[in-house]
This record gives C-alpha cells, sequence and structure tokens, in this order.
C-alpha cells in the first residue's frame, strides 16, 4: 500500500512539474505576443509617419473591456514629446458625440427626431418655405437639404462667432434641394444639432458635454471650443502643420467656427474610452444605439458615423476629422470589439493617405502583415520636385528652340497650341470649383487648397507660365511671318 502511495505521489510530482514547465512558456508568450503586437504597431506607425513628413501623432486602441494601447509619436514644434495624453483636435470626429447628445434627449422624450427643426424655434421665418420640412433626422442623416453652395462654411468671410448667428442664417438661405431628397455633408447640419441641444437642455452645448458625455465615460481631459481661434491660443496643444513639398511648415489654424460639428479636443487615452462605449450601451438605450450605428438613409451615413457592413469584418463604424492643420481618422468594429483612432499634428493632404494609418494597425491586430505604400507622401512630393524642375528646364529649351525657329507657324498649329498650353491655366483658375465637384459640393477655400495641395499648385502655376511664355513668343513668330507673307504681296 505503501508502494502505491509513494507511486501515486510520484506520479503527481511528475505531473506538477510538467503542468509547471507548460505554465511558464504559455504565459511568457502570451506577454510577449502583446508586447510584440505593440512593437510591431510602433514601427509601423514610425514609419508611416517618416514616410508622409508627419512630426506628431497619437494613437488609441480599444480592445473589448479594455484600453489595448494609448500612445504618441514624435514631438511637438516647441520640442515637447507627444504622449498619450496629449490633448489633439479631433475635428470632424466631434459629430458622433453632438449626435449622441441628441438622441440622449430623444431617449428622454425631450425631443423628436422626426419633427421640425423650426418647431423648437418659433422665432425663425425662413423665406424659404421648404425649412419648416427640415426635421432633426434630416440634419443627423446630412439630408437637411442644406449644402456648402447655398449656405456656405469654411468659405464664409467673416466667420459667424456663435451658434445663434448660425441660427438666424436659416431665414435667408434657399435650399439646394427638399429636405430627405438627397445627402450632402454640410458642417452647419451639426452646428442647428449643437443649439437644439442648448435649447433643449438650457445649458451650453460644451457644458452639457461634459456632464453628459465626457465625466460618465470618465473622458477628464477632453473639452469642446466654439473656435479655431481657441485651439491656436491652447499652449497644451501641439501646434499644427501644412506640408510644403514634403517638409511640414508649422502654422496657426485658419478661422473657422467649429461648435458642434467639430470643435472638441481629446486626447488618446480619452478617445479609447469612447470607443469603449460604442459597442456597450452605457449612454443610450439598446434599440437607440443601433440606429445610431445605422447607416442613413440616402447612403453610408447614418447619425455622427458612416456605417458599413462587411461579411467579414462585420458592422464598422467610421469618421475622419479634418482641418488644415490637423487630421484624425476613426474606425471601430463594432462586431469584433476594437476600435483604432488616430490624431495628427498636419493637416489634410493630397498625397497623405491618413487612413492607411487605420488600415495598417487593423492588419496588425488581426494578425495581418501590413504593408506601408509605395506612394508615399514623401515619394509624391520627390516626383513633383522631379517635375518642377524638369517643366522649368523644358520650358527654357522650348523658348529657346522658337526663337531659333525658322519655319512658320500656320493660324491651325497656333489655334491647337493655344488650347493645350492654356489648360494648366485653366486648372489653376478653377481649381476650386473642380475641387468641389471631385469633393461631393465641399466648397474648399483658396487657403484651404495651399494647405492642402502646395506642391501642384506650384507646378501648375510654373507649367501655366511657361506654357504663356511660350504662347506669347509664338504669336510673335506668327505675327512675323504674317508680316511677311503681306510684304510678298503684290
Amino acid at each position: 500500500m505503501i508502494a502505491v502511495q509513494k507511486k501515486l505521489v510520484l506520479c503527481l510530482s511528475c505531473l506538477s512539474m510538467v503542468f509547471s514547465i507548460f505554465a511558464i512558456p504559455v504565459s511568457a508568450i502570451e506577454v510577449r505576443n502583446e508586447t510584440e503586437i505593440r512593437k510591431e504597431i510602433d514601427d509601423y506607425v514610425l514609419k508611416n509617419m517618416k514616410a508622409n513628413s508627419i512630426k506628431g501623432a497619437t494613437l488609441a486602441i480599444a480592445n473589448k473591456e479594455e484600453i489595448f494601447y494609448a500612445q504618441g509619436y514624435g514631438v511637438s514644434s516647441d520640442g515637447r514629446a507627444i504622449r498619450g495624453s496629449t490633448p489633439f483636435p479631433i475635428a470632424s470626429l466631434s459629430k458622433s458625440f453632438t449626435a449622441l447628445a441628441v438622441l440622449q434627449m430623444a431617449e428622454e422624450g425631450l425631443i423628436d427626431l422626426d419633427a421640425p427643426y423650426t418647431s423648437f424655434f418659433p422665432d425663425l421665418s425662413p423665406e424659404d418655405e421648404r425649412v419648416h420640412d427640415m426635421t432633426v433626422r434630416h440634419l443627423l442623416n446630412q439630408t437637411s437639404g442644406l449644402t456648402d453652395k447655398v449656405n456656405p462654411d469654411m468659405t464664409r468671410d467673416p466667420q459667424y462667432q456663435s451658434l445663434q448667428e448660425v441660427n438666424r442664417s436659416l431665414n435667408t438661405v434657399k435650399l439646394a434641394h427638399d429636405p430627405g431628397e438627397a445627402y450632402a455633408y454640410h458642417n452647419p447640419n451639426y452646428q442647428y444639432l449643437a443649439l437644439l441641444v442648448e435649447k433643449v437642455s438650457g445649458q451650453r452645448f460644451s457644458a452639457y458635454l461634459k456632464q453628459h458625455i465626457f465625466d460618465p465615460l470618465g473622458m477628464s481631459h477632453t473639452f469642446n471650443v466654439s473656435t479655431t481661434r481657441q485651439i491656436n491660443e491652447n499652449p497644451a496643444i501641439p501646434q499644427g502643420h501644412y506640408l510644403w513639398f514634403g517638409h511640414p511648415i508649422r502654422k496657426a489654424e485658419p478661422s473657422w467656427f467649429i461648435d458642434g460639428p467639430a470643435g472638441i479636443v481629446s486626447t488618446a487615452e480619452d478617445m479609447a474610452k469612447w470607443m469603449l462605449a460604442q459597442y456597450h450601451a452605457r449612454l443610450l438605450a439598446p434599440e437607440l444605439m443601433e440606429q445610431y450605428h445605422a447607416v442613413g438613409p440616402r447612403g453610408p451615413y447614418g447619425m455622427g458615423w458612416l456605417a458599413e457592413e462587411d461579411e467579414h469584418g462585420g458592422r464598422t463604424i467610421s469618421h475622419s476629422g479634418i482641418f488644415w492643420t490637423y487630421k484624425a481618422e476613426e474606425t471601430i468594429y463594432l462586431d469584433q470589439q476594437f476600435g483604432i483612432a488616430v490624431m495628427f499634428d498636419s493637416g489634410l493632404h493630397a498625397f497623405v493617405n491618413y487612413s492607411s494609418f487605420v488600415e495598417g494597425i487593423s492588419r496588425i491586430l488581426k494578425g495581418e502583415k501590413a504593408e506601408t505604400s509605395v506612394l508615399t507622401g514623401r515619394h509624391m512630393e520627390t516626383a513633383m520636385v522631379v517635375l518642377v524642375i524638369g517643366t522649368s528646364l523644358w520650358g527654357a529649351y522650348s523658348i529657346f528652340r522658337i526663337q531659333r525657329r525658322k519655319k512658320d507657324i500656320t493660324t491651325v498649329k497656333l489655334i491647337i497650341s493655344s488650347v493645350g498650353r492654356l489648360l494648366p491655366v485653366l486648372i489653376l483658375l478653377f481649381l476650386s470649383p473642380l475641387t468641389t465637384f471631385i469633393g461631393a459640393g465641399r466648397v474648399v477655400p483658396w487657403f484651404g487648397l495651399w494647405t492642402t495641395m502646395p506642391s501642384l499648385i506650384v507646378w501648375l502655376a510654373i507649367l501655366s507660365l511657361v506654357n504663356i511664355t511660350n504662347l506669347a513668343f509664338r504669336y510673335r513668330l506668327y505675327n512675323r511671318s504674317w508680316n511677311k507673307l503681306k510684304r510678298q504681296e503684290p
């Protein structure tokens, strides 16, 4: 019996040793994997920042029930290290907060989403009667009938100074189309909603956000501002940049009234808490949460979110935030329960794919390989430098050739040459309406065009100057040939 007991004890001891041997490596693998994932993310972000000449950024990752990562990268213009606690403007990511505030009031029975907006403001007297048909839901879904063309936003000068001033614009505006008929992304829609929150709650919009959203979620370093001037004047916020031929140029954000659609400033740590709240119905009843995350009636834009569903990735909600010297991207994978938000200290740029940061990080978290695109901002800007130099040299050479040309220029050749060479001039002159057409109706001011595509504008300007100079010499040669021909006539 004693021998059996000894054997049993020996077996149990052996099993215990085996389990202990396997237990240690498993735990180490789990720790190492998480560490390796974060290192892979850091390497990818830093590599992508360098490839696109971005000085500073912050990253927030929320996973299941926890903040997986909140990290800062780079340094600010004054040499301060950027951390996960560094505040950044999130621009149009603010719209989802504004939409949530409206839906919270709808849950309390204070707002009917299908009620006319003007019913809350009886002092309004719109010249366009269709404004009375514009509902709260239309504003949320960006189907109000308002567009940048009929109701200027970024191009308004001077800019609005209060939500009440914005509201009075409804008295004189003429809608581009009937409410509910078509989708048009338009920032003032969310300014009207911010004022609606103030009207119904009796609180300033910023105070409502703090009391009912920021504080309950523990977003203690998040706040709302009314104008970009308040961003420029806040020393805690790293100064933004635009990119000049691949070099970040520090610049104050141009004046813009942003209360409601784009006024929130937050940190990576706080944005992770915000994303966690999206797949836990903490601030809204489940049925309203579904509406909040649903696609809109006229496309993917719902209520402060772009909502999509993929058969592999499941449901996602996302939004981008655009300033001229700051940028933000956010995507939340509702079914997989993780979210990614990245904020940058550089603005919208024609050659920088900011969404690639979120896409690459998502691939890493899914165990896939994230590759940096060959068409990076730095490579594209290098190509633009070559193009500018090449255009200048070609222009000088073409003028030299015309001066030495002895063959006459015919009228037909002159007309064809004029049409082709005036094309870049026309593109430069009509760049604003062209970008409005490409950008689905968004009217961009000239300073916005400049910060978004300075190298393209410089190249177009040089090409236009070369072509105009070339045409001037061609016309002089043509006139000389014409006068010579006239002298030869009997």
